[in-house]
């Protein structure tokens, strides 16, 4: 198998789990690391054996790299992405996708252009029991989705806030709950129930007075399909209590996951002490495979680091998609999509009324 030059660009803590997967994956030839910080990427280089720099340009002039993953602070994915497309380079970017839509159009039409493949990261797609829930959907086990339904409760503290400087801030972090937090679920709701027609949200900073973003957020979504949604988004939960996605079906039958319990990890800050599980399984004559569900996954769990055993399969489809010729799990159209749901909800938290999309 031909093995892909590979390179991160951003060296902190959600770099490492990119560095673990690029270093071990036999799809990648992992030969480079940027940061703009030269001495962050010299201690990942160090412990990585690639080559460091300070500067994207450089690096993809010098160091031969056909794909690169972006691990930098959201509103800082959109100039790298840029300087890759227009070298040829294949990009994968950690979520969000970028904190504007005007950065996400900017990267669609440069990864156009270029030719490249473009790939957003939202590897909670790849957990088994969220495999299982999409495959009971498409097979039409519930019937038509009507009634899509998100929630969080979880938790942030201030030493979290703290542990960069770019968190918790509009200008360099873009967003709160929802930009930060909430991607992941927003793109499997989206990922469910199809084409969104309308949003209506609301957010509010509840108790986090030491930041200047949401750690709150409500929404109401009505899709194209005339389906219905919710979603219900907070970091005010100490210590964090599940994070949860429902769909229910025209047919009475339900299919849910709990994705998190407590609150919500933080990858290189804290691990993942419980397994995600199917916690709501209706589908006629299968109800008893919900404690089969279960066994199985605690089971996996044993065996996995969820932190970084996800991150690694998302990082290998998009290199096979590169070798294949072929769209990546998650692409660029559907990264802007996750932006456009959170902007809405800001925007139409701003104007007091819904609004409907394509924005």
């Amino acid at each position: 198998m031909r093995r892909i030059k590979t390179a991160i660009i951003g060296c902190g803590k959600i770099g490492q789990t990119h560095a673990q997967a690029l270093s071990t994956l036999a799809e990648s030839e992992f030969v480079a690391v940027c940061d703009a910080q030269l001495s962050r990427a010299q201690s990942f280089a160090e412990q990585y054996r690639v080559q460091a720099f300070d500067s994207v340009a450089e690096m993809l002039s010098r160091a031969d790299v056909e794909a690169v993953t972006i691990c930098t602070p959201h509103p800082l994915h959109e100039e790298p992405c840029l300087q890759a497309a227009q070298a040829g380079v294949h990009v994968l970017i950690e979520k969000p996708m970028a904190s504007s839509l005007k950065s996400c159009d900017a990267m669609l039409e440069a990864a156009d252009k270029g030719q490249i493949k473009l790939g957003i990261v939202s590897q909670r797609r790849l957990f088994e029991p969220v495999q299982r829930m999409k495959a009971a959907i498409d097979a039409g086990k519930i019937g038509k989705p009507i009634l899509g339904a998100f929630s969080m409760f979880s938790w942030r503290d201030q030493a979290y806030y703290q542990s960069d400087p770019w968190r918790g801030k509009w200008e360099t972090e873009g967003g709160g709950v929802l930009v930060n937090q909430s991607p992941h679920m927003l793109d499997m709701l989206q990922w469910f129930m199809g084409e969104i027609d309308e949003v209506s949200g609301y957010w509010s900073n509840l108790n986090h007075p030491y930041m200047e973003v949401e750690d709150t957020a409500l929404a109401m979504i009505r899709f194209k399909s005339g389906a219905l949604g919710n979603v219900v988004a907070s970091l005010s939960q100490k210590p964090g209590i599940y994070t949860k996605i429902h769909i229910h079906g025209a047919n009475g039958a339900s299919v849910g996951v709990q994705t998190d319990t407590g609150a919500t990890f933080v990858a290189g800050m804290s691990g993942v002490t419980e397994p995600p599980l199917n916690d709501v399984w209706t589908i006629p004559g299968e109800e008893h495979q919900l404690g089969e569900f279960e066994a199985a996954d605690r089971q996996s769990f044993q065996t996995i680091d969820v932190a970084t055993h996800y991150h690694a399969l998302q990082i290998q489809d998009f290199l096979r998609s590169i070798l294949e010729d072929r769209s990546p799990l998650v692409t660029g159209e559907e990264g802007r999509i996750v932006v456009e749901m959170f902007t809405a909800i800001y925007r139409s938290n701003e104007l007091g009324r819904p609004v409907r999309f394509p924005l």
